[in-house]
């Protein structure tokens, strides 16, 4: 113990007269969730100086009431407890009814199941530890039919959101106050609606209902289900049942936010944490994919931003989540040139060797034929629609192989493989080397936040901010610009195509 003190002791003075001198070099490493961006050389002076900066606070003034506000504690159990007895009882009243088309009259504020539960119990309802409430459930036949298109059981379904493990309170991700849940078993997100946004739902979800059962591939977040909650003497409580977009084996290291402005979409370096969201101009990377998967994967996006607008919604984005393979991509960084292996059995540009296997890209990612029986064909809710294809594959349904040897089903917004290449900066104050050029990646990414409408109010709040700022940088834009915006932002900045001449 005594020696181990002794060498401490040693290695600090060591330390301390290394930095006494003012042109000592020290490396400065920047990690964000994680991983490290970005790597700088600069002297000992430098980093003092640029390290010393004034303490200021500034006063941000009294919050908005929010419905995360009003029910905490014990209210907020509550709130769980109620909806999880209101789907337990909706599910099980309209499983054994008989399949049948929806019909014009399952839509609509209207179409409704209504039922009170006394905390001691009724004719209809269980007792329960909960306070009495009133439970609404809206379309619920419709509801049934996209559980169904989804390919989810109605069994399943109850067992995660009812189970005895209960439901876990997230905190709001966003400025909206919401209050979220997450199913035990991550597959299911809950979030809390206004009376707007219910209504905009309701009014949509005909036209919705048509648009995911034609397209099966759709990036548009998935409904399970809408309902609400009213207490006696509270106000009432609005909730909707959505698919997790991030529900993966693989750990998610980056999550963005894109809308294609730039306005604003900045996160503070201060407020990222591990598990934020960052949003448009946070992001350091630009996504090469396959260009077979990148044509499906702007076919649908183009798809949906034309419902979209023609449903006159905006300030939607692209929730893009990234698991970055490590720390295999330091091995090629690292490796003697005599270690290279021969060309011949390497891919070409696009990717393909002389077997015919796409390696995607050519670090340790390889998409392979599809087999049934090497990986879970189950269907969940972060699986959409049919499994993808690759045009080098002979235009086959394709599974991707990790460099741990897993094997993933790759299909559109999940389980995608790309390389992530760091955008390039100009700083002549400092010398960067990137550690990392480029990294394996597996992408996941659905289209959230569509039920905001283009309203009076946010014309009246485009026209003030026109005046502030560039009008085209900001989010509040009509339907039609925002649309064409988001798309080109993604077609350039996000997933660029990639040139022939890259290797």
């Amino acid at each position: 113990m005594f020696l181990l003190l002794k060498e401490a002791h040693e290695d600090f003075l060591t330390f301390e007269n290394l930095v006494q001198d003012n042109n000592a070099i020290v490396y400065e490493r920047e990690y964000r969730q994680g991983v490290c961006i970005k790597e700088k050389m600069r002297n000992y002076a430098e980093l003092s100086h640029n390290t010393k900066q004034p303490n200021k606070f500034h006063s941000k003034g009294a919050k908005k009431c929010s419905c995360a506000s009003i029910f905490r504690g014990d209210d907020s159990y509550c709130l769980m407890l109620n909806l999880q007895l209101g789907i337990r009882y909706t599910v099980g009243k309209i499983t054994p009814v008989p399949n049948r088309d929806v019909r014009p009259s399952d839509f609509g504020d209207r179409a409704r199941i209504i039922m009170f539960f006394p905390r001691k119990g009724s004719q209809f309802t269980p007792p329960h530890k909960s306070v009495d409430f009133y439970w609404k459930d809206y379309c619920p036949m419709v509801f049934r039919d996209l559980r169904e298109l989804f390919k989810l059981d109605a069994a399943e379904y109850m067992m995660s959101i009812c189970g005895d493990d209960g439901l876990r309170e997230l905190l709001s991700p966003g400025k909206s106050g919401s209050i979220f849940y997450l199913s035990h078993d991550d597959k299911f997100i809950i979030k809390t609606l206004k009376k707007a946004e219910l209504k905009v739902l309701l009014k949509m979800l005909p036209n919705y209902h048509n648009h995911v059962k034609q397209y099966e591939n759709t990036l548009i977040t998935k409904f399970f289900g809408l309902h609400q909650i009213k207490l006696k003497c509270r106000r009432k409580v609005r909730f909707m049942v959505m698919e997790n977009m991030f529900c993966t084996e693989l750990r998610v290291h980056s999550r963005y936010n894109l809308k294609g402005s730039t306005q604003g979409r900045c996160t503070p370096n201060e407020k990222i944490r591990e598990n934020t969201t960052l949003k448009d101009c946070d992001l350091l990377y630009e996504f090469h994919m396959d260009k077979s998967l990148r044509e499906y994967l702007f076919n649908q996006l183009s798809l949906d931003s034309h419902f979209l607008k023609a449903q006159g919604i905006i300030d939607y984005s692209l929730l893009l989540g990234v698991h970055f393979i490590a720390p295999h991509q330091v091995n090629g960084l690292l490796e003697p040139p005599d270690a290279i292996p021969n060309r011949e059995n390497t891919p070409d540009v696009c990717g393909v060797t002389s077997e015919g296997e796409c390696l995607i890209p050519q670090k340790g990612l390889r998409l392979v034929v599809h087999e049934p029986n090497f990986v879970d064909t189950a269907p969940g809710p972060h699986i959409r629609g049919s499994a993808m294809k690759v045009r080098s594959l002979g235009d086959k349904e394709v599974d991707l192989i990790l460099p741990s040897c897993e094997r993933l089903r790759v299909q559109l917004g999940v389980n995608m493989p790309a390389q992530a290449y760091p955008k390039q900066e100009n700083e002549a104050d400092s010398v960067e080397v990137e550690p990392f050029e480029v990294s394996d990646v597996v992408l996941y990414m659905g289209i959230i936040d569509i039920l905001q409408k283009y309203n009076v109010k946010k014309r009246a709040e485009h026209a003030y901010k026109s005046v502030k700022f560039n009008p085209s940088k900001i989010s509040v834009v009509n339907p039609w610009f925002y649309a064409e915006r988001f798309i080109d932002f993604l077609q350039q900045k996000v997933f660029p195509e990639q040139s022939t001449t890259s290797s």
